[in-house]
């Protein structure tokens, strides 16, 4: 018998049930719907393209916020991520990204446009600066730098062509805070929104919507996941107008979150609360013994009272002032190396949050892109060094931070 005489012979007629032959089978597993219960875990929904039964289903889902089509525009897991963090931030809904920089140029890039004005403070993460800087050279994007602290700055800085104001809770790495409510509500005089990273913060420290801010953005790679294993980034929004415009923005950039980096970041959060009280409070205690060493020229963290922002944390960060410290070797550029490269306990690496703690040199790593000047500006200097306090104990820490301390005055000496 022939191959088609074959398939033939097989082939159901029009009345019998369906066989599918193995080949098809492997293709087509049976799907398990949950009855009677449900996951205790939030699902982890890795498909990334969804199926329709009608025609007219499938052309209404490109245009729909809710429904699932394709996993640039949307998946369930990484849904539960956005609307997870725009609860605990107050907002009406978020958009997450493949990382934190992808939250940050989308909003950049659907607000601003060529002969712009944005008005942001002097203190900002070196990609949030390159970006401004690209958009400037690029688009004709005007940037006026302001500290953060004073809202006259901000009343003086606006612009008819204003339209942002650009903010960070807690400055990467100066650990200088805005001022919030005091320059949101000037920007608010002229109806000009306002975009708060609230990475340093979380959520569980400071919620910007709540103190005028129509903007907020994370980089979920930090404290909101905590654990070093997922890129991921997240902006949350108070109207909803607004929020339609950079989603719309963000499916068409692509940068869309992975659903596995959504679930660990699920994951991550649930221990967010309990990891940011023990980094907070190691973080003040480490940081004043930085401040008493005599190897470091200066060191700033918002719980100190030596603190320029001290009375401004005391106001807005009244449950912990983050966890990280920025410290200023005596020694330069010299000791800050020596420092990054001595500890043992601790790891030299770039980002933070995590619940390992984590030294860098902030002048060749994560702000490279910023001249002397814009390095002086900014309140970096040659020997500063950023330290993200992670979640051992604080002795141990101390140990290890201290005989890499003695190592940098060795070198600088």
């Amino acid at each position: 018998m022939s191959h088609a005489d074959r398939d033939h012979a097989a082939t159901p007629s029009s009345a019998a049930p369906m066989s599918p032959r193995p080949e098809t089978l492997a293709v087509h597993p049976p799907h398990v719907e949950v009855t009677g219960s449900r996951p205790l875990g939030v699902p982890l929904h890795q498909g990334h393209v969804f199926a329709f039964d009608s025609a007219d289903d499938l052309a209404t889902a490109f245009t729909s916020t809710t429904a699932f089509l394709y996993n640039r525009h949307g998946n369930p897991t990484v849904r539960t991520l956005e609307n997870a963090v725009a609860r605990l931030e107050g907002g009406t809904a978020g958009v997450s990204f493949a990382s934190g920089m992808g939250a940050i140029n989308a909003v950049l890039h659907t607000l601003l446009a060529s002969g712009g004005h944005v008005i942001a403070q002097t203190c900002l993460y070196g990609g949030t600066y390159a970006v401004l800087t690209d958009l400037a050279a690029r688009w004709g994007v005007d940037v006026t730098y302001v500290t953060g602290t004073d809202p006259e700055e901000v009343r003086a800085a606006l612009r008819p062509e204003t339209r942002l104001l650009y903010l960070e809770t807690i400055a990467n790495p100066t650990t200088r805070v805005s001022d919030v409510p005091a320059l949101a509500a000037v920007a608010a005089e002229a109806g000009v929104p306002v975009a708060v990273d609230n990475t340093f913060a979380s959520p569980l420290l400071f919620r910007p919507l709540e103190h005028g801010a129509d903007i907020v953005v994370h980089s979920a790679t930090k404290y909101l996941a905590g654990h070093a294993d997922v890129l991921g980034g997240v902006a949350v929004f108070k109207d909803p107008e607004l929020y339609g415009r950079v989603r719309h923005h963000a499916v068409e950039q692509g940068a869309s979150t992975d659903p596995f980096a959504a679930w660990l970041t699920l994951r991550g959060m649930q221990t967010l609360s309990l990891r940011m009280e023990r980094q907070c409070a190691s973080a003040a205690e480490l940081a004043a013994r930085f401040a008493a060493h005599p190897a470091v020229a200066a060191a700033r963290h918002p719980a100190l009272a030596s603190h320029p922002d001290r009375e401004i944390a005391a106001r807005l960060l009244p449950d912990g002032a983050g966890g990280v410290i920025s410290v200023d070797l005596a020694g330069g550029r010299d000791a800050g190396r020596t420092f990054v490269e001595a500890v043992r306990l601790a790891s030299l690496s770039v980002s933070l949050g995590d619940v390992k703690t984590l030294v860098m040199h902030p002048a060749s790593t994560s702000h490279h892109q910023l001249d002397a000047a814009a390095l002086a500006a900014a309140g970096i200097g040659p020997g500063t060094v950023r330290v993200s306090i992670g979640i051992e104990h604080v002795e141990d820490l101390w140990a290890d931070l201290d005989q890499a301390l003695s190592k940098a005055a060795a070198t600088s000496g």
